[in-house]
């Protein structure tokens, strides 16, 4: 889990800069910089959105995957779990851990470094037994990215953390076994949905339309049931 490790602590890193120049930065620096990687979100979301052989299964996986997401409420009960945790920390970061924008900024962040063709087979191939190399990649373009995000969010972003050490770890131990019945089209297809929801991250990072992606979250094990049956 060398690689997942080194990631979440780009982040924390990252979040910690970030949040040390918040003050020092001008608030129109900021929202600069919050939009630039909306745009860099679109950049890396088109190309990823594209990959799959089988998009109607993707449509379908995405449609459905938002009325599962909605009628379980997810974006409420992450909200919900956000708040708990900015009560307990609003003694200790007063200036961080404000109600409604701390939340936005950790389902954000969470979302950003969590969902993506790296995120996926960045710890398949570390537990492979390869060289993480793809994780390391994207340690470094999420250490970036937190910086930014902490600019404008604070130590909310740090929390973000969290998830990916969960998320990419549990894959890692997993990846023995998803190796074996994971094939070059079930990736492509998870990325594909991955590269959607992004485009709809990038969209609300550029304060465009608002769009919330966390309820569209089933549509990632929804397309990978999908994929096995018919792709």
């Amino acid at each position: 889990m060398t690689g997942t490790l080194v990631n979440a602590a780009a982040i924390v890193a990252g979040s910690l800069l970030g949040a040390w120049i918040h003050a020092r930065l001008p608030q129109k620096i900021v929202q600069l910089l919050f939009r630039a990687m909306g745009l860099v979100t679109l950049s890396i979301a088109f190309p990823m959105a594209a990959r799959s052989a089988n998009f109607p299964l993707v449509v379908v996986a995405v449609a459905s995957g938002a009325i599962l997401g909605q009628w379980m409420d997810l974006d409420g009960l992450l909200r919900r779990a956000a708040d708990r945790l900015c009560r307990r920390l609003s003694t200790r970061f007063p200036g961080d851990a404000s109600g409604d924008r701390f939340a936005s900024g950790l389902i954000a962040a969470s979302m950003l470094f969590c969902v993506g063709s790296m995120a996926i087979l960045g710890p398949i191939e570390e537990g492979a037994g390869n060289a993480p190399a793809l994780l390391y990649t994207k340690s470094v373009m999420d250490g970036i990215t937190s910086v930014a995000l902490a600019a404008s969010f604070g130590l909310a972003i740090l929390f973000s953390a969290i998830p990916v050490l969960l998320y990419q770890g549990t894959l890692t131990l997993l990846s023995v076994a998803i190796a074996r019945v994971a094939s070059a089209s079930l990736l492509a297809d998870l990325s594909s949905t991955g590269g959607i929801l992004l485009i709809g991250l990038g969209i609300t990072l550029l304060e465009v339309k608002e769009i919330n992606i966390t309820n569209m979250l089933p549509a990632l094990p929804i397309i990978a049931l999908l994929s096995a049956l018919f792709g």
